[in-house]
């Protein structure tokens, strides 16, 4: 079963629905008031919400690890690690470049 995306005047809801149709049936049962801006079925069957956009990154985390999981999901493509670490981080693109390319130097 698909999962979908729905942005409502108030609401964002991720729901597992069979089409679009019982989405936005799910939708009307719950907030029957709200009026569907957005309906989206998502490419993937998970949900994932940085915590680094919604700015809730803490200075405790360890940037090495984080940096070298990038490398690994990124088969060590320099750039695409680097897009992971701002994803996952929320950094701008000059830290993230520096990071990324520090791990490369030690042998992620």
């Amino acid at each position: 079963m698909p999962l979908y995306e729905i942005e409502t005047d108030s609401h964002i809801i991720i729901t597992w629905a069979g089409d679009e149709e019982a989405a936005r049936a799910v939708v009307f049962d719950a907030y029957p008031y709200d009026e569907i801006r957005r309906l989206t079925k998502r490419p993937r069957d998970t949900w994932v919400i940085s915590k680094g956009a919604l700015g809730m990154t803490h200075s405790t985390l360890d940037i090495c690890s984080i940096a070298r999981d990038c490398l690994a999901k990124s088969a060590g493509d320099k750039v695409h690690a680097i897009r992971l670490y701002m994803h996952e981080t929320g950094t701008d693109l000059e830290k993230a470049r520096r990071v990324i390319e520090s791990n490369m130097v030690l042998g992620w």
